[in-house]
């Protein structure tokens, strides 16, 4: 018995002395608001109130202000070679990789690369990729409104020679 009190009296002490270590800061400091909200608030309002004009290529922000269908038709219809990918996807880097090599310089121009993880309603866009191509799998390629496929496709394509002539046919669109 003397064993169980002189335990209990070590363990309290040793309770008491950590929660005495563990200093919280005074309610003041709790409750004020951290200054990086007070500015993200100020840019999500600048955000929304300059983003009235319509552009091939949205933002971040208006991408997650459109709907999943919305974002989809203005990538297609906006931009001749779309890339709808996921960042960390090894199929889509295989793809990215492929697209520069056939199109050198002229990769950063021609292709537009939606990483659709890294943006709000992701899922909601893979969805509606489904619905309209019938193809759930990143990535999801589009060249001049039309839709390639996956990687695989794209390998198919370039080792026929498909995927340069529709190459070709997208830069001599975007010169004219």
């Amino acid at each position: 018995m003397a064993s169980l009190l002189l335990r209990r009296a070590v363990l309290g002490s040793t309770i008491n002395s950590t929660r005495a270590l563990v200093r919280r800061p005074p309610p003041s400091v709790r409750t004020a608001p951290p200054a990086s909200i007070a500015f993200f608030s100020l840019f999500t309002a600048l955000g929304s109130s300059t983003s009235t004009e319509s552009s091939s290529d949205p933002s971040l922000f208006q991408l997650n202000q459109m709907t999943a269908k919305e974002t989809v038709e203005s990538a297609i219809s906006g931009n001749k070679v779309v890339l709808f990918s996921k960042s960390y996807c090894p199929y889509c880097k295989k793809a990215k990789a492929t697209l520069a090599e056939q199109l050198g310089d002229e990769y950063k121009t021609s292709v537009k690369v939606y990483e659709i993880d890294e943006v709000d309603g992701g899922s909601d866009i893979q969805a509606y990729l489904l619905e309209k191509s019938g193809q759930r799998t990143v990535p999801n390629i589009y060249i001049n409104e039309t839709h390639v496929g996956g990687n695989d496709d794209l390998q198919k394509a370039k080792s026929d020679g498909k995927l340069a002539k529709l190459l070709a046919a997208s830069t001599a669109t975007s010169r004219l």
